[in-house]
């Protein structure tokens, strides 16, 4: 084993240069994602969800509801069921289960829907859109806030 030498001046690029590889692997192996819901989830006693976290899915995930019995008689079922099991958080919502996702509004379950697409099939949240009155394309993340914010 070679030993080597190293003054404090060192010590402290040392130590920066493994923070920045650490953030830089935390980045690379980013498996939620934050998004906020169009309209709300609005749970019994009226309070309104909109901030919640998604996490990748794995190949359990999309099995699972196969055999869920939910789905067997009703096919379309499956993606309130798939929703449920990614959904890690959800405003204040401490568990987020099928019951729930089925009294979200439609708006906000297309939003979800499509945010499990993308996050799973092209592994970001961005979208590229074109402005209809000019033909200028770009890109926006579809996690972020409201339209207009930043």
């Amino acid at each position: 084993m070679r030993r080597r030498t190293v003054s404090l001046g060192d010590l402290d690029e040392l130590v920066e240069v493994g923070k920045k590889s650490k953030r830089q692997s935390e980045q690379s192996s980013h498996t939620e994602f934050e998004f906020e819901l169009p309209r709300g989830y609005v749970d019994q006693n009226g309070t309104k969800h909109r901030a919640g976290r998604m996490r990748l899915a794995t190949a359990r995930d999309e099995l699972r509801p196969l055999i869920d019995v939910r789905v067997k008689e009703n096919p379309a079922y499956l993606s309130v069921v798939l929703l449920s099991q990614v959904i890690t958080e959800l405003g204040e919502v401490s568990d987020v289960h099928a019951g729930v996702v089925e009294q979200m509004y439609a708006t906000d379950i297309a939003f979800l829907q499509d945010f499990y697409r993308r996050i799973n099939s092209e592994g970001h949240t961005r979208a590229g859109v074109a402005c209809p009155s000019c033909g200028s394309t770009f890109d926006v993340d579809l996690a972020g806030g409201r339209l207009g914010e930043s």
